[in-house]
């Protein structure tokens, strides 16, 4: 009993929030190091190279000895720069990148806050996050750094508004804004899925609208990451390294894995919002009698390969995809996106309101 009045205590709930955040950062901070393995091993895959192969067995520590050589670079600053805000925006963007897996539900009750609008937190958390990328761009003082990081907020504005609204069809669908509630109500196997009407069977004529917005969620998410096809902001043959320009050693390293944190964190989203989180494709009655940690484990295991398929397929992207011009990115984002989810709004609106009851 006095072990569960402390974890029910103000303290105990402190302690026991630091270690779950802690959990995930390790947790993500590992993943994050061999999902770049990963991306790098893909790419070299596709281009008939092996890849790093040097560094441990099959190159398995490659993203750690990287790391180690960040780490001890020397911090370079730019004369002209302003110093405050050139090493904030680094920090910035890594924090923001981070603090949007708070609400990320990565099994039944690992979540490490479990709130009502946890939608809206990703969207006021996305928003923010260009902050960090406008601030290195400006305080760097040189002009490919600047434009890099003008051309990034743009982008990142535009498509935004298109993950919005394709959040909002499964808003609909789902009827509520709780990534965990959105999770459980894709139950029972692949045909309740969000991304085939969330609904079973009956919902099917629903995938005709979902399954595009799934598409559209993936390729705005790309375009929103600043990956490739999409990764104009750092297009190596008109802006060097777009907003990286003048950074090097950790502040670079920053700003790398706020990245990658960003594209599992957009990986992680689709999975959640269209691929039924951590639940089975098929019905899972045997695990009502495992123990609850048991349980959410083998949920954690399924949402785990789920991420990792996102992941490819946007490693995939990076690799046979080649870049978009700028015209053709912002034509894309607003002429052909931004209609196309705005009607699946009014059709999964409509869908709910006079088709079949869920």
């Amino acid at each position: 009993m006095a072990g569960a009045d402390f974890w029910g205590s103000p303290v105990g709930w402190t302690v026991l929030t630091v270690l779950q955040i802690l959990a995930i950062l390790i947790w993500l901070l590992l993943s994050l190091a061999f999902l770049l393995l990963a991306d790098r091993k893909i790419w070299a895959g596709v281009q008939m190279r092996k890849g790093p192969n040097v560094v441990g067995p099959f190159g398995l520590f490659q993203s750690f000895a990287d790391l180690i050589k960040f780490v001890l670079k020397e911090i370079v600053i730019p004369d002209g720069a302003n110093k405050a805000v050139f090493l904030l925006a680094p920090i910035t963007t890594f924090t923001l990148a981070f603090g949007a897996w708070a609400v990320m539900p990565l099994a039944p009750g690992w979540v490490v806050s479990n709130i009502n609008v946890g939608v809206l937190y990703l969207f006021a958390i996305s928003s923010l996050g260009v902050y960090g990328i406008i601030m290195g761009g400006w305080a760097s003082n040189s002009k490919y750094p600047f434009l890099g990081s003008l051309r990034s907020a743009a982008q990142m504005v535009s498509y935004e508004v298109s993950i919005g609204f394709v959040i909002i069809t499964v808003i609909l669908l789902s009827g509520s804004l709780n990534l965990q509630t959105i999770v459980e109500r894709q139950a029972g196997g692949f045909w309740n899925w969000n991304v085939l009407g969330g609904g079973g069977f009956r919902q099917l004529p629903a995938a005709l609208v979902m399954i595009p917005m799934a598409v559209v969620f993936f390729v705005s998410a790309l375009a929103e990451t600043n990956r490739p096809p999409f990764d104009l902001p750092e297009a190596e043959s008109e802006l060097v390294a777009g907003y990286q320009v003048e950074y090097s050693s950790t502040p670079y390293l920053l700003f790398m894995i706020g990245e990658y944190a960003n594209i599992v964190l957009m990986c992680g989203l689709m999975t959640v919002l269209f691929f039924g989180g951590w639940q089975a494709p098929f019905p899972t009655p045997f695990t009502g009698s495992w123990s609850p940690t048991a349980a959410s484990f083998f949920g954690f295991m399924w949402f785990f390969m789920k991420v990792i398929f996102c992941f490819f397929m946007v490693a995939m992207a990076k690799a046979i995809v080649p870049r978009y011009r700028y015209d053709q990115l912002m034509r894309l984002g607003w002429k052909v996106f931004l209609p196309l989810s705005i009607a699946a709004v009014v059709l999964v609106a409509g869908w709910r309101e006079f088709g079949p009851s869920v």
